[in-house]
């Protein structure tokens, strides 16, 4: 029984054992199975991703294809567009010397044409000299053949009779010249005054004028009337901080809402006006924040002042002046004499000066730049000692600016005679842009003290009945007494008043004399 077991035992480790060589044999070949399917397929994946990729290829090939032709077929477009054009301007080009060369050809045509004219003229007046020259010889002769006749016939010789009438004709000839000259000169102040007005006509036609009128008190709104305590500030601080900063007085009354700047300094009153309303805005009002707010007032009207005078510059067309001439040129933007704006002032005294230049057939430039630069010393007057045209002159001459605005500067108000015709201009302008009307305003005092000035000197003279000024002061009628004042002395007391006014009197523009005879003869019918 042993024996048979042990077999079975055997028999069943060998039946084991072939078991698992069978089981190991058919696990390596499923392996091996499953590893060529893995290859097999992964070589169908390589091959269509090959076949994808070489799709994709050649449909990026096209499509660069396709890009190419299309950026090809547009640059061909554009080239031929710029051909195109190119040959429409070199087609307009040769029209245009086509018609330069024609109107050159009707030119010389023309001064052609004149030459010959001019030379058949010439021929014509050749041959009536000689017939003129012909015809004096002849009067001469006939002329000593008169005189040999007359001087049989009157007995008396030629220079006997020749003095007989040069004695007898002083007279007349005197009277003759008298009336000539008269005549002469009435022709020349007529056409001078017509001429003079023609001129100025055109230049203030087509000048529009601006009118700007300040004071010197600036109002300054307040959001409530409680903000005046914190302007006073404790004990006044507040105020006498922002007076010592600025230099202006503030004014704080019962006006509701609002606070008054008063100081006669223009530029220092607006640095203290935009200050005010900085810090009513920031609502922050003690001394440190007063010059703080004072100091960027200070930067920011400055840059307006410089702002307008570049402004002005480039409206006039004026370039290459010095920063420091363009500097005190701004101040005059807060500056004015009389109520008129003095940098307007300037700027319509540049352009009257350049409109009548033009007129004139003068350097128009030269009469702007002379022109602007006339009163610039006005804006140097609050800071320096000397007068606006000294100042000016001063300013002016050290930057180098030309002699014909130096003499302008002081030949306008006649410190230095006018040596050039743009000087005269700019007189001229001066004048016309100071008495437009609206230009300046006058107190009512000095204006009445003005016009009854004119009446007095008007009656100081001979013969004078009445005096009446009109038109503003524009124009004094005087009334003389026709028995006492004849037609040519009419002219003579004109003369003597005007002179009279412009020596003792200022005014702006001019003033016109009009001397008035009137003869009446008065009878009644009873």
């Amino acid at each position: 029984m042993e024996v048979p077991l042990a077999m079975w035992i055997a028999a069943v480790l060998l039946a084991a054992l072939l078991g698992g060589v069978l089981g190991a044999i058919q696990g390596r070949s499923r392996e091996r199975r499953r590893r060529e399917e893995e290859r097999a397929h992964a070589r169908d994946e390589a091959t269509r991703i090959v076949e994808r990729a070489r799709e994709e290829a050649r449909s990026i090939e096209k499509e660069g294809e396709l890009r190419g032709k299309e950026e090809a077929f547009r640059l061909r477009e554009e080239w031929e567009k710029e051909e195109a054009r190119r040959r429409e301007e070199i087609e307009r080009a040769e029209r245009r010397m086509e018609e330069r060369s024609d109107a050159l050809d009707r030119k010389f045509d023309r001064l052609n044409e004149r030459d010959l004219q001019q030379e058949e003229r010439a021929r014509e007046l050749r041959e009536r000299e000689r017939a003129v020259d012909e015809k004096a010889g002849e009067v001469d002769r006939m002329t000593a053949e008169a005189t040999e006749r007359l001087e049989s016939l009157a007995g008396i010789t030629r220079e006997e009779a020749r003095a007989d009438l040069i004695s007898g004709l002083e007279d007349e000839a005197r009277a003759r010249a008298s009336r000539t000259l008269r005549d002469i000169r009435e022709e020349a102040q007529r056409t001078a005054t017509r001429e003079g007005r023609k001129i100025l006509a055109q230049a203030i036609q087509r000048m529009a004028a601006e009118e700007t009128q300040q004071a010197t008190v600036s109002v300054v709104q307040l959001p409530s009337d409680d903000m005046k305590g914190r302007i006073i500030g404790r004990e006044g601080r507040n105020i006498r901080a922002f007076e010592q900063a600025t230099g202006i007085d503030v004014i704080i009354d019962d006006t509701p809402e609002a606070v008054v700047l008063s100081g006669f300094n223009p530029i220092r009153r607006e640095v203290a006006r935009i200050a005010m309303e900085k810090l009513i805005e920031d609502g922050r009002i003690h001394p440190g924040r007063i010059e703080e707010m004072v100091e960027k007032s200070q930067g920011e009207v400055e840059a307006t002042m410089k702002e307008a005078a570049e402004e002005v510059l480039y409206d006039l067309g004026i370039h290459d002046l010095h920063p420091e001439i363009v500097k005190v040129l701004g101040r005059l933007h807060f500056r004015t004499s009389y109520g008129q704006n003095q940098l307007v002032h300037s700027r319509e005294v540049a352009r009257l000066a350049g409109m009548m230049a033009a007129e004139m057939g003068v350097d128009v430039q030269m009469a702007k730049r002379a022109g602007l630069l006339h009163d610039v010393g006005k804006g140097m007057t609050a800071d320096h000692e000397g007068t606006h045209v000294e100042l000016g002159h001063q300013l002016c001459r050290k930057h180098g600016e030309h002699a014909v605005v130096l003499n302008s500067i002081r030949a306008h108000h006649d410190e230095e005679p006018h040596e050039s015709v743009e000087a005269f201009l700019v007189t001229a302008a001066d004048a016309i842009s100071g008495s437009r009307p609206g230009a300046r305003r006058e107190m009512f005092d000095t204006y009445v003290k003005r016009l009854e000035r004119l009446e007095a000197i008007a009656l100081e003279f001979e013969g004078v009945e009445r005096c009446y000024a009109v038109q503003a002061g524009r124009e004094v009628r005087v009334m003389v007494e026709p028995d006492q004042v004849s037609d040519e002395e009419m002219s003579r007391i004109s003369e003597k008043v005007a002179r009279r006014f412009e020596d003792e009197l200022q005014y702006p523009g001019q003033i016109k004399v009009v001397v008035i005879r009137e003869k009446r003869a008065v009878d009644f019918a009873r």
